[in-house]
């Protein structure tokens, strides 16, 4: 017995050269050339289950591009010529924000820590000609510029200069 139909997937002749440019690109990030295949070979009648054993994707991953795809018909009829591009890059097929732990030090916090690591250790009363990661760390909490830090994560902060 046949599972249920999915939704066809019609392309205009613009989103088709869109995605197979996008496809064809070596700079593409590889999610959004998988999930421009999909499109495009959902275009061509392919079965959910047929471009799941094809591309080695599981069959709820091509159900779900499918559905993205099909419910922003309607956005991207509304957008023409250099902006359906970008509809397409950025909102249609870009990955969704996930989730992570805000930055536990500010920018000015790191800032500060670098600009103090610049410091002679002599000038706040420590005995050697270089800063350890240690020292600097109960210095930057001694200065009440972090509550608390340790000496790794300052030496992670030096590592990447502030970026």
């Amino acid at each position: 017995m046949p599972g249920p139909r999915a939704m066809p997937i019609h392309l205009r002749d613009q989103e088709r050269a869109i995605l197979e440019q996008i496809v064809r690109q070596p700079s593409s990030p590889q999610g959004l050339v998988t999930r421009s295949q999909i499109i495009l070979r959902a275009a061509t009648g392919e079965t959910i289950s047929g471009q799941a054993r094809g591309m080695g994707l599981p069959a709820q991953r091509i159900r779900h591009w499918r559905r993205v795809w099909h419910e922003s018909a309607t956005e991207r009829e509304a957008v023409v010529d250099d902006r359906l591009r970008r509809s397409l890059l950025e909102r249609i097929l870009a990955d969704a924000p996930r989730a992570g732990a805000p930055s536990t030090f500010s920018p000015e916090q790191v800032v500060q820590i670098i600009a103090v690591s610049c410091e002679a250790p002599s000038n706040s009363a420590y005995p050697d000609s270089q800063w350890s990661q240690h020292q600097l760390a109960r210095e930057v909490v001694k200065r009440g510029i972090v509550e608390h830090i340790s000496g790794r994560q300052v030496g992670r902060f030096l590592k990447r200069g502030g970026r």
